[in-house]
């Protein structure tokens, strides 16, 4: 890690990358403030985990590297498939289909504005 950024991670969140993979793309390369309000006004599932998890990089970015929060931005941003639960489904005749329960590991860096 580098000495101007701020790193928070989620694991094991129990939504399905994909569906976290979108909001990411609409908060990557903008302001921390800019990101934070798109986030809260983006009607989907994933905005729960990835406001938190904003707020919790912007703490680590003032409290431990002593940065300032109004010249945060997102560097980067990505989902990582976590752990697969497998359950099943009974189906008619007796048959059963697995149903996979996909969870996510995210990862939000800030940096500070030159």
């Amino acid at each position: 890690m580098e000495k101007n950024e701020a790193k928070a991670i989620l694991k094991n969140a129990r939504i399905a990358p994909r569906k976290v993979q979108i909001v990411l793309d609409l908060i990557r390369g903008k302001d921390y403030e800019v990101a934070l309000a798109t986030v809260k006004h983006t009607p989907k599932a994933a905005c729960e985990y990835l406001e938190k998890l904003l707020k919790s990089a912007a703490a680590n970015a003032e409290n431990n590297h002593n940065m300032d929060k109004n010249s945060l931005y997102v560097a980067e941003c990505y989902v990582c498939p976590g752990p697969t639960m497998k359950r099943i489904m009974p189906r008619a005749q007796g048959r059963a289909y697995r149903i996979l329960k996909r969870t996510s590991h995210v990862t939000v860096v800030l940096k500070e504005k030159e």
